[in-house]
């Protein structure tokens, strides 16, 4: 079946998350990643495995560098040293030959090394040139360095999370970069479409900080319309106890998602055996369950307490349409059945490791496909490769490229 970017060709000048992210997603659209290194010290994510063991508390087993493994695949790697004439030379011949060109270096670094939107549209005016920013492509900031946590601290996240009075939570995972290239990815695609229509390429940028804006929209335009912050949710006292979170027997949790609660109120007394309450005059509807809110939340804590999720989970399938799931760790969500289902999470066969599980692409199309084709390269792996079957290079020349270290 067809990829909805095959043919196009995206060259990768990036490193760390946010960049290598939103090339990878147009890798699994079919799109031929190309990744430019630098040949002495290549991506920094490539040696990162024992910093993150230190700052996350890995254990010594974990072999696969899963950092960089989750940003690179379906790319070629290339080596390059761009302070070269030489080196810079090939990215003027591929750029030529190229749809995208992706970087999300600071500011000013790609304009010093002659790889800026204007140096590059003149070998191809129908580049589409993306910046995976920090902060934008304005303002006071414009110039400061950023890496995920600042993002996510910026963004205003972990206040929002937790219950009141504790301290800023902090979230893993690299939620900043993640969106931040996801967004990036978008806005290639939409530049993408733009000059099927027009034939113009052009500069396009994402941000960390703009993505973030966007992911907790809700609750920005909360405070913009209203004038204050969404209150904190307190778990003992939520205003509607059918929208809410219960502990287990087994120390596993449940949510109900019952948000319009006289509704389900009915049913889901019957499932829980609390019949007696469901016309008693203190939570018969949802102003005054509002209202005795930490009481029916203790009665329901007492309640789940009783059974394992599992046996609720059971339970609550057979009463009408109760809305409920579970909370799941990482470890449940990568066996959920539903997940693997939709190939949210899929098998590879890697070269070297066999069959192994990684995240999938999460959207579907009917008449297209997005897949894994290629294992996360080596570090320079194609560099022979793309010189002469992209550029038509012969070994003699590449010989001497390799003699004068600018490959």
């Amino acid at each position: 079946m067809k990829m909805p970017l095959e043919g196009c060709r995206v060259l990768d000048w990036t490193v760390w998350q946010q960049g290598p992210l939103a090339s990878m997603m147009l890798g699994d659209l079919g799109a031929e990643v190309i990744k430019i290194e630098d040949r002495r010290s290549g991506d920094p994510m490539r040696g990162l495995l024992g910093s993150i063991g230190k700052i996350g508390g890995m254990k010594a087993f974990v072999q696969r560098n899963f950092y960089f493994e989750h940003c690179n695949r379906n790319k070629k790697s290339i080596t390059l040293d761009l302070t070269k004439q030489k080196g810079k030379d090939i990215i003027y011949k591929l750029v030529e030959k190229s749809d995208v060109f992706i970087q999300n270096y600071r500011k000013g670094v790609a304009v010093r090394l002659g790889l800026d939107y204007n140096t590059l549209r003149q070998y191809n005016p129908r580049l589409i040139y993306a910046t995976a920013s920090g902060w934008g492509p304005k303002g006071p900031d414009v110039d400061r360095p950023s890496f995920d946590f600042t993002g996510v601290a910026r963004s205003g996240i972990m206040t929002v999370m937790g219950e009141p009075g504790m301290p800023p939570v902090h979230m893993q995972a690299g939620i900043a970069d993640q969106i931040g290239g996801i967004m990036t990815a978008y806005t290639v695609v939409t530049s993408l479409y733009m000059r099927e229509k027009t034939g113009v390429g052009q500069e396009v940028e994402a941000s960390m900080l703009g993505g973030m804006v966007y992911l907790l929209g809700m609750l920005v335009d909360y405070k913009l319309i209203s004038g204050v912050e969404q209150p904190k949710w307190v778990r003992a006292t939520a205003g509607n106890p059918l929208w809410n979170y219960y502990k287990c027997k087994d120390d596993k949790w449940l949510v109900l998602g019952l948000l319009q609660s006289d509704r389900y109120w009915p049913d889901l007394c019957r499932a829980l055996g609390i019949e007696r309450l469901e016309k008693n005059p203190r939570f018969a509807d949802m102003n005054v369950r509002g209202t005795n809110a930490a009481e029916l939340v203790s009665i329901l804590d007492s309640v789940f307490i009783t059974k394992t999720r599992a046996e609720w989970q059971d339970i609550l399938s057979k009463h009408g349409d109760l809305l409920y799931e579970p909370i799941n760790t990482i470890t449940e969500l990568v066996e959920d059945p539903q997940v693997r289902a939709n190939d949210y999470v899929i098998d590879f066969q890697h070269p070297s490791w066999g069959k192994v599980p990684m995240v999938g692409f999460p959207m579907h199309f009917r008449n297209a496909s997005a897949s894994v084709r290629l294992p996360v390269p080596e570090f320079g792996q194609h560099t022979e490769e793309v010189l002469q079957e992209v550029l038509g290079y012969t070994w003699e020349e590449i010989t001497t490229l390799k003699a004068e270290e600018v490959i």
